[in-house]
């Protein structure tokens, strides 16, 4: 994965790369028969793709359906929206105990006030979808919410489908959200999804959730596995009421964008729900192997992968209005300011969150004034706001209703 001075400034202040080494390796999770995984490469056109059964696991992650915007043809035309599938046999990890005892050695468990039997239960909760094989070459069929049967997938070799389904042009009250059920393989243990319903035009939302709005120390890799893994979910202080204010005064389409593996989509997917507005959580499509590679996805690439993801909420939704929220652990400066000087008149703000309470961050200059000014070269003073507290927000949000 590309490396951004950054990210390389991280890894080498937090000692990643020792971490790494030092962590478990998990077993391999490709353990699909060899007609599944050969016939995998054929993508959307595997004759030889089969249907869950009663011994898989889905998941439908949430998504945004959108009207295609033309130059040319200028008729209102239908929403679309991507359905991304990840497709897991159940129950079907190895080494699953040893892999517990050995995450909870490293993240120091049974420090002094911690329940260490609810800490190994909660880690033996959060890794348990990590360690089922995952499977190419499935189908599902959901119901939509017009009535119609939508055949989804084949699932290419990292176990995830993605089909990009039209869903008709009757309107929709703005971000109107419709859910959307498996009935193909009902017995399939699955996790249902939400379709949200965008117009193109009005506000967008797009925000980093490590340290931005979620404790994750992401500069620590010890920080990372802690709170990934150990630790109850915790939101930043004052995001939840400040995204609730914003989600009253603007109505716009929320996007989660994170570099985290698609593995975490139930974890992620479950705070989200719980202090922040409804919304679509963009991850990585990757699935990673062991521990080392969960922290590389954190810590590497973030940079290019966002703004690759960006530019696809943008052939989406070109004409809305977007405010971007991320962090200063990582590159969301340098990622938000690159998309805002290919598309000036699409982000109206970009706030970033001054993380100054981890210990790694005071080793480095990423909060530095100077880093902050290259990052945003070319981009308007008043387009930008670096921050400490929420509070700040409130008023910069409110003046945008008027412009």
């Amino acid at each position: 994965m590309e490396e951004t001075p950054q990210e390389r400034q991280t890894r080498k202040t937090g000692d990643f790369p020792k971490v790494e080494h030092e962590l478990p390796a998990m077993p391999s999770r490709m353990q699909a028969p060899f007609l599944d995984s050969a016939s995998s490469y054929l993508g959307s056109y595997n004759p030889f793709a089969r249907p869950v059964t009663a011994e898989d696991t889905v998941w439908l992650l949430d998504n945004t359906a959108y009207r295609p915007v033309s130059a040319i043809n200028l008729r209102r035309q239908p929403f679309q929206a991507e359905f991304i599938v990840a497709y897991f046999r159940r129950n079907s990890g190895k080494w699953f105990s040893k892999f517990v005892a050995d995450v909870a050695e490293k993240v120091r468990l049974g420090e002094p006030g911690e329940d260490e039997a609810a800490v190994e239960a909660l880690i033996r909760k959060r890794v348990q979808p990590m360690f089922d094989t995952i499977l190419p070459a499935r189908t599902v069929n959901i119901l939509l919410h017009n009535g119609s049967v939508a055949k989804l997938g084949p699932s290419g070799r990292n176990g995830v489908s993605n089909n990009s389904i039209s869903l008709g042009g009757d309107p929709h009250p703005d971000n109107r959200a419709k859910h959307i059920a498996v009935i193909d393989g009902e017995e399939a243990h699955h996790v249902s999804m939400t379709t949200h319903f965008a117009e193109p035009e009005g506000w967008g939302f797009i925000s980093d959730i490590d340290d931005s709005i979620k404790v994750t120390l992401t500069p620590s890799p010890i920080g990372i596995l802690r709170t990934t893994f150990a630790l109850p979910p915790e939101p930043i202080a004052g995001m939840p009421e400040l995204y609730s204010h914003i989600n009253q005064l603007l109505n716009p389409s929320w996007f989660y964008l994170s570099a985290s593996p698609y593995n975490l989509y139930p974890f992620l997917h479950s705070f989200r729900r719980e202090y922040y507005p409804d919304g679509t959580i963009i991850l990585r499509d990757a699935s990673w192997m062991d521990l080392a590679g969960f922290l590389a996805s954190l810590t590497q690439g973030t940079q290019a992968y966002k703004v690759d993801r960006m530019e696809k909420i943008h052939s989406w939704l070109p004409n809305r209005k977007f405010i971007c929220l991320g962090d200063s652990t990582q590159s969301d400066p340098e990622a938000y300011a690159e998309v805002y000087r290919k598309y000036p008149h699409w982000i109206r703000a970009i706030f970033i969150r001054k993380v100054t309470d981890i210990f790694e961050m005071n080793e480095t200059d990423k909060n530095e004034d100077k880093r902050f000014e290259e990052a945003f070269k070319h981009v308007p003073r008043d387009v930008w706001h670096v921050f400490t507290d929420p509070s700040e927000l409130y008023a910069r949000v409110n003046i945008l209703t008027k412009k």
